[in-house]
């Protein structure tokens, strides 16, 4: 287990390919370096770890969409994992938690049973602040 001083807490609001690598990257750093991981998917966040969803996702944000094909297609030349593959790769080798934000996920009529099991539970905002409060590092990608 990581050192308890040393904590990593990330909001994911973005859910494109360009926000969710960068997501799955610092996690990966981070428990490489000896950090606790817990990732808080909220809004367009959470809807690529929807069931199935992972996979398909190939879009980009609207900022850089015209960039976007040449990127996945050098990506896929280097056989760059995906960002899922990342990201579950991070919490095999460390602690690290994927939470889906409740009033999200019932706004979208969504439960655990809806979500991959990479998402370990769906909690409120309160209970992810107390997370983020004892973090060294908070960030937030959207």
């Amino acid at each position: 287990m990581a050192d308890e001083n040393r904590k990593l807490a990330m909001v994911v609001f973005g859910g494109t390919v360009d926000k969710l690598y960068p997501a799955a990257i610092m996690a990966s750093g981070a428990v490489m370096n000896d950090m606790d991981v817990d990732i808080f998917i909220t809004f367009w966040g959470m809807m690529p770890f929807r069931k199935g969803a992972p996979y398909q996702l190939q879009s980009v944000s609207k900022d850089h969409e015209e960039m976007g094909a040449a990127m996945m297609r050098a990506m896929q030349e280097k056989k760059v994992p995906s960002w899922y593959d990342t990201l579950q790769q991070a919490k095999e080798i460390g602690n690290v938690h994927v939470h889906a934000c409740a009033m999200t996920a019932d706004l979208f009529g969504l439960g655990q049973d809806d979500f991959e099991p990479i998402v370990d539970d769906i909690i409120g905002v309160g209970e992810f602040i107390d997370m983020a409060a004892s973090a060294t590092t908070t960030m937030y990608l959207g």
